[in-house]
């Protein structure tokens, strides 16, 4: 009894100076803040559908708090199901895990859900991203849409320009003078964009970089360009550039930013702020950076277009299938 009262602030306490029983003072408190009135029953239901998790906030506690209120709810006459009370988990959830949410409700049965199966679910992804390092604000997508980090590329590049690699001392092996890389050869950027038209009856989707043996795929889902290498990039800026987020909820490093020119069967095309991303199979066209950017990108009869405002002619490639 006399922990009990201890447990209590002043102004609580002054409600059950009366009773002289463990039993009495519980009943009090419960006739207090237990009653099944409907301001409790109203108050519980705005602080259930009001809960939300904080990013950075542990799980383990949002997901007390949340058994907490449907402790209280069931204390005054009101029960969700198994059902429902998984659902309001995965729906207080925070945006950052919207890809985890999306994929344990595609894996749904016949059966639906239990709460104790979506807690388990729930608690073993955040295990794994704390063992991981995985900042989620950081985190982009590269399927799903642009990460917090959008537009942050050119100015990491601005201000991270004086920690590129020296190159006094270096020859091109463009034009063999001394003082730049390849990547860097005035000569070879001259010739961007000299060409520009329809291509042939033989022209690829797929284009290839000249300075890179690598092939170039358009990707309508990807959020931005993407390489595996930034060997042949030009403007190139090294650093921690967040990461990339694939369909299956696997993470990325993107270690890099630059430019490159691709060599296509009617001339030479720039690709602006590419990232470099080591453990990606395939380099990637970005459909939505493309746009972004200022193109006008256009899909038909096995051939896709691509027109900069400022240009006065068309890209114009066809489309092969996998």
């Amino acid at each position: 009894m006399s922990v009990i009262c201890l447990s209590l602030t002043k102004n609580v306490a002054f409600n059950i100076l009366k009773e002289k029983t463990a039993k009495g003072i519980m009943d009090a408190l419960s006739n207090m803040y237990e009653k099944p009135s409907a301001v409790n029953k109203v108050f519980l239901i705005r602080e259930l559908v009001n809960t939300r998790m904080k990013n950075g906030t542990s799980v383990t506690e949002h997901i007390n708090k949340l058994n907490s209120i449907l402790a209280r709810l069931l204390s005054v006459g009101i029960k969700f199901d198994d059902e429902v009370q998984a659902l309001l988990l995965l729906s207080s959830l925070p945006d950052t895990w919207s890809g985890t949410v999306t994929a344990i409700t595609s894996s749904a049965g016949p059966d639906g859900f239990t709460f104790e199966k979506i807690r388990d679910l729930v608690l073993g992804e955040d295990v794994r991203r704390r063992s991981s390092g995985e900042s989620s604000e950081e985190s982009l997508n590269i399927v799903r849409g642009r990460g917090n980090n959008r537009g942050s590329g050119s100015k990491n590049r601005r201000r991270s320009r004086s920690k590129t690699r020296d190159s006094s001392g270096v020859t091109c092996w463009k034009c063999k003078e001394v003082g730049h890389f390849r990547n860097q050869c005035p000569k070879e950027v001259k010739q961007v964009n000299i060409a520009r038209g329809s291509a042939s009856d033989e022209d690829l989707f797929i284009c290839c970089a000249e300075s890179s043996v690598d092939s170039w795929v358009m990707d309508s889902g990807a959020s931005f360009h993407a390489t595996h290498s930034g060997e042949a990039l030009q403007n190139l800026v090294v650093g921690d550039f967040g990461k990339v987020r694939l369909a299956d909820d696997g993470a990325l490093d993107v270690t890099g930013m630059g430019d490159i020119v691709l060599k296509t069967p009617v001339g030479f095309w720039t690709l602006k702020d590419v990232r470099v991303v080591p453990a990606l199979k395939k380099s990637l066209i970005s459909v939505r950076q493309l746009d972004e950017q200022g193109h006008e990108v256009k899909f038909g009869n096995g051939q896709w277009k691509s027109l900069l405002d400022d240009q006065e002619g068309w890209w114009q490639l066809e489309v092969v299938e996998f």
